[in-house]
């Protein structure tokens, strides 16, 4: 009996000293700023583009660009939640005339945690120009442009922070966390997205198609992409300065449709590629932090000889300050929940709840939710 009590104390006393250096580790590497609220403005500007390439001369690309404007806004953390909302500039008619019109829908929901992220979106962009045509044109003549164009891209996409303990993701991007020593975590990403472009006329021209060599012209294209992809991240610490580089790259499952200039349907399922980067640069202190961070999605997939690929990015500048918390700020979200709203929360089926709703586990696992509307 008493070697019984002595062995079960011995194995307690072994688990909390397993368990403190843990805590001990990230509070070396990491720090949290759990009482505090932010305010940033944000600069931003997200695009969605395409590009159609030989695949066997990756040189002889045709690539299509919207000419949308970079966004104005504000983002702040209250009640351990981050919300940011920008607004489209008009663009100068200077560049209007030169690149075209475009008018692009573009909504994201972005979530970033210590050990896990994900991306809900849905674009919608009508009106390309060709930004690489054979010849460029003067600085006072047009580029190629496709105001019928139109893409469609919505999905959702995730992924997995191994060496939490050590590396904070959301340090360089939400600025939950502040990265104090460099270190890094290998990363496992996911995606789904279906992808939709439609034209009233072929995509390409003969003398475009004919150069890349596509064979059957097209009018419209969609596919839906299901893709795994490992990968690496590294946080580079300066002092106060940082570097954040991730990087996932994996294959890819294409369902793809396509209909050819004469009206025919014609359909194929691939293997190719997806890659997901994601970089930052900025600085930070316990008061204050600036950043400068670009996303990057891109899927590629073959049929006739051609790659296509899509490419959907972000790129942000903010300056933001730290406050300390003080009277209803210092509630969470769950806090401010009413009553009636609890209940109905916990009568709900375990599989259906958010457990980022409560504060211990908001603040540990869902902060950054960054929704923009470009219009």
């Amino acid at each position: 009996m008493r070697f019984g009590f002595a062995f079960a104390c011995l194995f307690w006393f072994s688990i909390l000293a397993v368990a403190q250096p843990q805590d001990s580790i990230r509070a070396h590497f990491i720090k949290t700023y759990s009482d505090k609220f932010f305010l940033w403005p944000v600069i931003k500007r997200r695009s969605l583009s395409f590009e159609l390439q030989n695949s066997k001369q990756n040189s002889n690309t045709v690539r299509f660009k919207p000419n949308n404007s970079y966004s104005l806004g504000i983002g702040m953390y209250l009640f351990d939640l981050g919300l940011e909302l920008v607004f489209a500039v008009p663009l100068d008619q200077q560049k209007e005339s030169s690149f075209g019109k475009t008018k692009a829908q573009d909504i994201q929901l972005n979530i970033l945690s210590r050990k896990w992220g994900g991306d809900i979106f849905y674009q919608r962009y009508q009106g390309f120009y060709l930004s690489n045509p054979d010849t460029p044109p003067p600085a006072s003549e047009v580029f190629p442009q496709r105001p019928d164009f139109q893409t469609e891209n919505f999905g959702a996409s995730g992924f997995r922070v191994f060496n939490h303990k050590k590396f904070s993701l959301r340090s360089a991007f939400t600025f939950a966390d502040r990265q104090l020593k460099s270190s890094g975590s290998f990363l496992l990403s996911g995606t789904f997205n279906y992808f939709h472009l439609t034209a009233d006329s072929a995509v390409l021209n003969a003398h475009y198609a004919t150069r890349i060599g596509l064979q059957n012209s097209f009018t419209s294209l969609q596919y839906s992409t299901l893709s795994v992809a490992p990968g690496y991240a590294h946080n580079f610490i300066l002092n106060k300065f940082f570097l954040s580089v991730s990087l996932a790259l994996g294959p890819a499952v294409h369902w793809l449709q396509y209909q050819d200039i004469s009206g025919i349907e014609r359909s194929v399922t691939t293997v190719n590629t997806f890659a997901d980067g994601r970089v930052a640069l900025g600085y930070s202190t316990d008061r204050f932090f600036s950043g400068v961070t670009f996303t990057n999605q891109v899927r590629n997939v073959k049929f006739d000889n051609i790659q296509f690929g899509s490419s959907s990015s972000t790129f942000r500048l903010l300056f933001g300050w730290r406050f300390q918390e003080f009277g209803i700020l210092k509630k969470s979200v769950w806090g401010l929940l009413p009553p009636w709203g609890k209940r109905v929360y916990t009568s709900l089926p375990k599989f259906l709840r958010f457990r980022v709703i409560k504060k211990y586990e908001f603040t540990t696992t869902a902060l950054g939710c960054f929704p923009g509307i470009n219009v």
